[in-house]
């Protein structure tokens, strides 16, 4: 069977290697990693990602499904990478508080719409990374800390099943699959579309503060202090910045979900560290939240590692505040706790994460950087020891990463025998598999 066959399976379009548009097409949004597919497909329609999933088992393909192409391995060779992008309708019902969103939405689309109802989805630090793998792996952002995993506000999923067939999955209809949909990754069904919570929040407080980087020590004082204590509704992260052609920085980033005047009381310490660089703390709707860590929304070349962190003590200090960010973009702190670590709450595979603090390193991933990125990770980690508990959130993997790393192991093999009764014949792929 010709991988040309696909032409006649579906309405989108079909897109082989030799192709104008293939290399773009099949490009992640981390441009450092390579996806030697088969074949790119854009699908027009549900329809068309069933008939791929058909043809797929016809053929004995594997389906990898990338909307924005976000958290991508490039461990998918020979595989059928789906793009999902036309499937981006984003429905409210404000009365419900419930938003309906295809697969190939993103975050800033949603927190748009939902604003306009003074409400907001439990989205991320950039407006277009695509709701429905974020999802899928937890996703933490600016609210988890009040309302938790954006997985744990999905109501339903809606799915095309390793044999193609279309199919709703709720705690109701089929609660396994649902456990293992919030937080266990993609593996298990592609999701077309979720049905997700939404939450109060007309306005919320929040932006950067940041200064040159001989005032590193006193902004991680702020940042302990501010983090130390903080209420579920202030989640504050540090960042440390060394910019090529640029002087380092540092910075902390925070939201506060609720009206100016008690968030800025909150956050009074940032005051006292003068000589700012930039201040951009204000009074914002839900549909600027991506706008206050300013991420980039254009792809490009990067490596990048995440681990959790069990405090912020001497060990951390050395390592984390005094040693200079170079080689490296990026070194941040995010505070954790709050609606995260609460182990009563009904949520699915991803389950609450109980270390204080998460942290995020970020280099360029240039061919003749990659040695001394890797390095340094490599060395950061070392440096941590135990301070570093070796489990991480599902978005934080990395290629290269398994996903054995971000779940315990009664987790793990729950998630691997929903898998093998699912799709044994591993038809369907996530960028961390949950079974090789």
């Amino acid at each position: 069977m010709s991988i040309n066959d696909l032409r006649t399976e579906i309405q989108g379009n079909v897109l082989l290697p030799g192709d104008p548009a293939f290399d773009l097409t099949a490009r992640p949004w981390n441009t450092a990693i390579a996806q030697s597919v088969a074949a790119v497909v854009e699908v027009a329609d549900v329809d068309d990602l069933a008939n791929v999933v058909r043809y797929a088992n016809r053929a004995g393909r594997t389906v990898v499904t990338q909307p924005t192409g976000h958290g991508a391995t490039g461990d998918i060779d020979d595989a059928i990478l789906v793009r999902t992008g036309r499937l981006d309708t984003v429905a409210v019902d404000p009365a419900q508080r419930v938003a309906r969103i295809g697969s190939g939405a993103q975050w800033g689309a949603v927190q748009a719409a939902a604003a306009a109802h003074g409400l907001s989805g439990l989205a991320g630090s950039n407006p277009v990374v695509g709701v429905t793998g974020y999802t899928l792996g937890g996703g933490f952002g600016w609210l988890a800390r009040q309302h938790g995993w954006a997985a744990d506000a999905v109501r339903a999923f809606e799915i095309v099943d390793a044999d193609g067939r279309r199919g709703r999955v709720s705690a109701d209809s089929d609660p396994e699959l649902f456990w293992a949909l919030r937080g266990g990754g993609g593996d298990f069904a592609i999701v077309t579309a979720l049905e997700i919570d939404l939450f109060e929040l007309p306005q919320l407080y929040g932006g950067r503060v940041s200064w040159s980087a001989d005032r590193t020590h006193e902004v991680f004082d702020v940042f302990t202090e501010l983090t130390a204590d903080a209420p579920p509704q202030l989640s504050v992260w540090l960042q440390r910045y060394q910019i090529p052609g640029a002087a380092p920085t540092v910075a902390i980033d925070f939201a506060y979900l609720g009206d100016e005047a008690p968030g800025r009381d909150l956050t009074r310490r940032l005051d006292t560290v003068t000589g700012a660089l930039c201040d951009t703390r204000t009074t914002m709707t839900p549909d600027r939240i991506g706008t206050i860590t300013a991420e980039p929304t254009d792809p490009g070349p990067s490596l990048s590692r995440g681990e959790l962190l069990t405090d912020l003590g001497d060990t951390v200090v050395k390592t984390l505040v005094d040693a200079p960010v170079a080689p490296l973009l990026n070194i941040q702190i995010r505070a954790l706790g709050g609606a995260l670590a609460d182990i009563t709450r009904d949520r699915g595979a991803r389950g609450p994460v109980t270390e204080p603090y998460a942290l995020y390193l970020l280099g360029l991933g240039l061919p003749h950087l990659v040695g001394d990125v890797e390095t340094a990770f490599a060395t950061i980690v070392d440096d941590l020891g135990t301070h570093i508990t070796g489990s991480k959130p599902y978005t934080f993997l990395a290629p290269g990463e398994s996903a054995e790393a971000a779940f315990d192991t009664a987790t793990l093999t729950r998630l691997r025998e929903i898998k093998q009764a699912r799709d044994p014949r591993n038809v369907l792929r996530a960028n961390f598999p949950v079974r090789g």
